[in-house]
């Protein structure tokens, strides 16, 4: 049998990063996903709210470079999950189990509050050999050398 999915979509709110009682790492978030086409009464294009829930290392990645706005790619598989609510209503949930989340959009040049990765010195690899060509940077304004 077959069960995979792939979803695109912006989180709607913060992950929520928790462990289990035996220290399993465990991340819930919803995305939302919009429809490829618009309503015929509206006009407009309808969006689907869709429950996220990443294990491990997984968990620990989102909760940690993921926040409210960002646009992710999940690749998973759907599961549908029943359980019996505080007043005795049996309920069942569909959710996306994700084996990878990736980024969506790159840095967001307009979020204050990204924190870039910090960044390590690159080795030295000592000085060009004789006769080898060293690189120079080029400015935006000049035309490209190909």
């Amino acid at each position: 049998m077959l069960n995979k999915i792939f979803l695109q979509g912006r989180l709607v709110a913060d992950p929520e990063l928790k462990q289990t009682a035996s220290g399993v790492s465990v991340c819930t978030f919803r995305i939302a996903v919009e429809r490829d086409f618009k309503n015929k009464e509206t006009g407009e294009k309808e969006t689907d709210f869709i429950s996220i829930v990443a294990w491990r290392n997984s968990a620990e990645f989102v909760s940690r470079y993921f926040s409210k706005g960002r646009l992710a790619i999940v690749e998973g598989r759907l599961q549908m999950r029943s359980y019996t609510d505080k007043e005795g209503v049996k309920r069942t949930v569909a959710e996306v189990v994700a084996d990878n989340i990736y980024f969506g959009d790159s840095k967001r040049d307009n979020d204050s509050t990204y924190t870039p990765p910090a960044q390590t010195q690159s080795p030295d690899y000592g000085t060009p050999l004789a006769g080898e060509d060293q690189f120079s940077e080029l400015s935006d304004e000049s035309e490209l050398p190909f």
